[in-house]
């Protein structure tokens, strides 16, 4: 406790902390601000009945149900981030934004929320026009005002929320977006247990409980196991002058993290599989978009969609976060190398060969992750709702944000010379994701 007590020692960090937990109370405020005019009780039975909407409802944390300002959530922004990211790989202006330093990262920040509002709007029309359909909308409300006013709200809530994550990034501690996120999911996790202890006769009653809880913590130490997991390889850097005295060689190593791309890979998968069911489902009497909602939400189709894009966007984002040739060129001109291996390309052809080889075992770690819940429902006959509060995208993402934020403040605590989570006597400091 003594190494938690140092939080309150340090001002800024105190601040940071209080800062973000008074944004996260806000958001949590805002789930129960009701969107005007919307059937409230008649939307959480049609989405009790539906499995489409599950992953939208974990990441929501109860918005969706309550259709609150905030029931788009934070998808649109993830929606706009993943489709700049793919046109900085795609187009070349872009590109060159991305390596423009601050300045162009401030101009993709800015075009991604312009993009962001944009599928805010498409995304409420389309529910909108699905309210109206499925007759969840208040009786002699006219037409244009309804869309007006649903389609101004929901807009309005996504937007409040990516600033509301900015901020928290900017002013407060750990990353805003993913925090929103983290959030959505802790507050369902006390709902999940008190059905898991309801339903334990589906599972073995009593001792099926236990052995629940104890998969839990199986699956949460391998995923912190995997998640600072690293291949290191070696560089060496040649005698070289510094100021006035000649360096030795020194010895060091570039680790090369299993899981480079983090929670990213099946946030950006949930978000493009759902906004398409999204649409299809609220568009009744069609029955080829009916067919697509099934398609997209159960079902081998489904599984296989969802895994072949966690391993793409794995590769991908990793393609992204780092480049070997970069990592060469610096250690080329430091006077590091790898022993062995010629500086320049050569060196840049073995850490891609290296990284492309553990990304493929980070992709199918995260992939055999995010695929438990549909494991324990086909074969376990564990409902999804319930399993997937305990397992898969969402305890992913929780172990994640967890370990990142643990780090940031652990970086606050040994800046100024206090120690960390794991003290003195732990034998180093806490080392997350990043």
């Amino acid at each position: 406790m003594t190494e938690v007590g140092n939080i309150a020692k340090i001002p800024e960090l105190r601040k940071r902390i209080l800062f973000t937990l008074a944004m996260l109370a806000v958001y949590r405020l805002g789930i129960f601000i009701h969107t005007p005019w919307i059937n409230t009780e008649a939307v959480q039975n049609f989405l009790k009945s539906d499995t489409v909407f599950e992953i939208f409802k974990l990441f929501s944390g109860g918005a969706l149900q309550q259709f609150s300002v905030f029931a788009l959530g934070i998808m649109p922004y993830i929606s706009a981030s993943i489709i700049f990211q793919l046109l900085t790989v795609a187009v070349p202006s872009i590109e060159r934004l991305s390596k423009e330093g601050d300045a162009g990262r401030r101009k993709i920040t800015q075009y991604t929320r312009y993009g962001t509002v944009i599928l805010s709007l498409i995304q409420g029309f389309g529910i909108s026009y699905g309210l109206r359909q499925q007759g969840f909308v208040e009786p002699g409300i006219p037409v244009i005002s309804f869309y007006c006013s649903t389609i101004l709200t929901l807009t309005a809530g996504t937007s409040f929320l990516m600033w509301l994550g900015e901020m928290i990034t900017e002013r407060g501690i750990g990353n805003g977006i993913s925090l929103i996120i983290f959030a959505g999911i802790i507050s369902g996790i006390p709902g999940g247990f008190r059905d898991a202890w309801q339903n334990k006769v589906q599972f073995g009653d009593f001792f099926g409980f236990i052995a629940l809880l104890v998969a839990i913590a199986t699956i949460i130490g391998f995923i912190i196991f995997m998640e600072r997991s690293q291949r290191r390889i070696p560089i060496q850097y040649a005698k070289r002058v510094v100021g006035r005295q000649l360096m030795g060689i020194q010895a060091s190593h570039l680790p090369l993290k299993i899981n480079s791309a983090g929670v990213i890979p099946p946030i950006f998968a949930s978000s493009l599989i759902l906004f398409p069911a999204t649409i299809a489902q609220f568009s009744a009497g069609n029955e080829t978009l009916s067919w697509i909602a099934n398609a997209l939400s159960v079902g081998i189709f489904h599984t296989a969609l969802y895994l072949a894009l966690i391993i793409f966007f794995t590769f991908f984002y990793t393609a992204v976060a780092f480049n070997p040739v970069d990592v060469a060129e610096n250690l080329k001109k430091h006077g590091g190398y790898v022993p062995g291996i010629r500086p320049g390309k050569s060196t840049s052809d073995y850490i891609d060969h290296i990284l492309s080889r553990i990304t493929l075992g980070g992709a199918l770690y995260i992939a055999a992750v995010c695929i438990l819940p549909n494991i324990l429902s086909d074969y376990f006959g564990i409902p999804y709702s319930l399993s997937s509060s305990f397992g898969g995208t969402s305890l992913l993402i929780v172990v994640g944000v967890g370990m990142d934020t643990l780090s940031q403040i652990e970086a606050h605590l040994l800046s100024r010379h206090y120690e960390g989570f794991l003290g003195a006597k732990g034998g180093g400091r806490f080392r997350g994701r990043k």
